[in-house]
């Protein structure tokens, strides 16, 4: 069973690394923008060095990587170990089969928003397995980590200055495709990640509250908190059911109480994050 997670592990960074290669070397590259990537500095940088590409690529992630390794932990080092090396080889690939390439669209607006849309469906299946791309996402990693601060914000903070750098080698048209892209590529990725990632903040107060409790500990096996609450208009106490849910749970949840309860009380809201102690540990015990 290892070996087997193992392979489907390396088939999904794989194919993710494919999709990002993809949208550098097809919508990136023809235009000459650099956004939010190592890959996008690294058009820059072959204006004044002698070296192709996807070696200035293989460099510069190889020094963010170690960064990254001691800074984000083994596993997104491990993975991104794999993904670094993948990418560098898969633009080298695309260099030798596909050389002189040319905008697929014929406008550089519209390569700008594919490249886009394209490669934050690669970051994000990474992002999700606890990897990257290498380079700017490390950059990015680490500050989400240690300033709390969304990927998708954080990955424009770091690209912005990378698309500036634009500047030095191409036209002023070419800058501010890159800084829009980065700009817009930050918001798509953040779709991306947590819109498909938020939880749900579920308040209840219903006569049904045991019916309810029983569900979501032994349905959908999770946690939850009760307190006591008092309604103003006749003062009487009630117990309120909270509990946090992902999108899939939430539904069930609803259906469940819209059977047992249709007129319960209940309020929603978004939880973008949450820090808790794993299940798979022994229960914390409070003096």
């Amino acid at each position: 069973m290892k070996l087997l997670s193992l392979i489907k592990e390396l088939l999904i960074l794989t194919i993710a690394t494919f999709i990002i290669a993809v949208a550098v070397y097809f919508f990136q590259v023809p235009n000459h923008v650099s956004i939010s990537s190592i890959s996008g500095l690294s058009i820059v940088l072959i204006k004044f060095m002698p070296f192709s590409m996807s070696q200035i690529t293989m460099f510069l992630n190889t020094v963010l990587l170690i960064i990254g390794f001691f800074t984000c932990g083994s596993e997104f080092g491990y993975k991104t170990v794999y993904t670094s090396i993948l990418l560098p080889i898969f633009l080298g690939i695309f260099e030798n089969v596909f050389p002189n390439i040319s905008s697929l669209t014929g406008d550089a607006f519209l390569d700008v928003v594919c490249y886009t849309f394209v490669v934050s469906i690669g970051l994000a299946i990474l992002f999700n397995r606890n990897a990257s791309s290498g380079g700017l996402d490390i950059v990015a990693k680490i500050i989400n980590k240690y300033f709390r601060i969304e990927i998708g914000k954080a990955l424009s903070v770091a690209g912005m200055c990378i698309a500036l750098s634009s500047f030095l080698a191409y036209d002023i048209k070419t800058v501010v495709l890159s800084v829009l892209g980065t700009y817009l590529n930050g918001i798509v990725l953040d779709h991306f990640i947590f819109d498909q990632n938020l939880k749900r903040r579920v308040c209840i107060v219903s006569p049904k509250k045991d019916e309810i409790r029983d569900f979501i500990l032994n349905e959908l096996h999770s946690g939850a908190t009760i307190y006591k609450a008092i309604g103003a208009y006749h003062l009487e106490e009630r117990e309120e059911i909270i509990t946090i849910v992902n999108k899939q749970e939430f539904q069930k949840l609803m259906s469940f109480i819209d059977v047992v309860d249709p007129q319960a009380f209940i309020t929603v809201y978004q939880v973008s994050n949450i820090q808790y102690r794993p299940k798979s540990l022994p229960e914390r015990k409070f003096n």
